[in-house]
């Protein structure tokens, strides 16, 4: 029995299992949106959820309110440590540096509840669960990014017809006198 045996092993030992855990948190935390599947998707949740919680606490004291020499020596020990303990797990510099600095700013307000996961039907080849994992607050600025753009002219009356056979036969040999008397201009 599985009784308080809290996670999921989704088929792999114990160092897999965090290596891929590692892999898909780097690249939720570079793309902002990934596609994995629902066993997958909800495991690295837990992960990310607490990843960017440290980035979140180490970036919450603010930098001007410490102004003490030996609390701005603790301020900058502590996010020292936080970075060292993500980088542990994102093996990607760039990742932590956006973590610490975009993703942490952005979420400070939200209380938790970073990342959404969507469920999108079985993959064909083997039948498994699909989902969308995706950072909550950055799909909203896409979201609105997209609706500012114009939508695209449906082709209606205005748009230009298909040349037919007979137009574009017409202008064959109109294009082949053309070139012929630039070629003789030139000589």
């Amino acid at each position: 029995m599985r009784h308080r045996k809290a996670g999921r092993k989704l088929k792999r030992t114990a160092s897999h299992r965090r290596a891929t855990l590692g892999a898909l948190a780097t690249a939720l935390l570079k793309h902002k949106r990934i596609t994995t599947t629902v066993a997958k998707a909800k495991e690295t949740r837990m992960v990310v959820e607490k990843l960017i919680t440290r980035a979140k606490n180490a970036r919450a004291v603010d930098a001007s309110a410490v102004t003490g020499g030996e609390r701005a020596k603790k301020f900058v020990e502590a996010s020292g440590h936080a970075r060292r303990e993500v980088a542990k797990l994102v093996k990607d510099r760039e990742a932590v540096v956006d973590l610490f600095t975009v993703i942490a700013e952005k979420v400070a307000t939200r209380p938790g509840g970073y990342t959404r996961i969507v469920k999108l039907g079985q993959r064909y080849g083997d039948g498994a669960e699909m989902a969308v994992i995706e950072l909550v607050d950055f799909n909203a600025a896409q979201e609105s990014a997209q609706k500012k753009k114009p939508a695209k002219k449906a082709a209606g009356k205005g748009s230009p017809k298909r040349k037919t056979t007979k137009a574009k036969k017409a202008e064959a040999p109109a294009a082949t006198q053309k070139s012929a008397a630039e070629a003789s201009a030139s000589a």
